[in-house]
């Protein structure tokens, strides 16, 4: 698909399982594509599937991240082109006090190296918060990315 058959009006995405839960539920989108920009609502760390959340921060960290590019995936313009964190140009984590611990920060920054890799660094603001919507829920992570359609 190239950039000039994308629409520059907004096009929303949910991706099943959780998403569609939450979509439904609090009437609202997982993630919006404006031509080659994808934007998505903050993705807490809860099974896709099941929507449990972990009991582990740094597991409940990992999951958030791969959240995160469930959403991408569900906003790419080309269903064979997959969307990661290699796109993302601009982050925001929310952190309750649980996850804003030396364990939780390290769990986020070392996620943040490994989803992105070595040489890539998105802007990223961290915010401390009491609680989050949902109750268990320790961190909520929204980006967004840019999506080169021409590699």
């Amino acid at each position: 698909m190239s950039a000039s058959n994308l629409s520059s009006k907004p096009v929303f995405f949910t991706y099943p399982g959780q998403g569609e839960t939450l979509s439904n539920g609090f009437h609202y989108s997982q993630a919006v594509r404006i031509e080659n920009r994808i934007e998505i609502s903050g993705q807490g760390g809860w099974n896709p599937a099941t929507g449990i959340i972990p009991s582990s921060i740094p597991e409940e960290v990992e999951q958030a991240f791969s959240n995160v590019e469930l959403a991408l995936q569900a906003a790419s313009p080309d269903p064979n082109k997959k969307i990661t964190w290699r796109q993302v140009y601009s982050a925001r984590s929310f952190h309750t006090p649980a996850s804003l611990t030396e364990e939780g920060l390290a769990a986020t920054a070392a996620a943040l190296k490994r989803f992105c890799g070595p040489d890539h660094r998105p802007l990223l603001t961290a915010v401390g918060t009491p609680q989050l919507a949902l109750p268990g829920m320790n961190i909520e992570i929204a980006v967004v990315a840019l999506v080169d359609l021409n590699n």
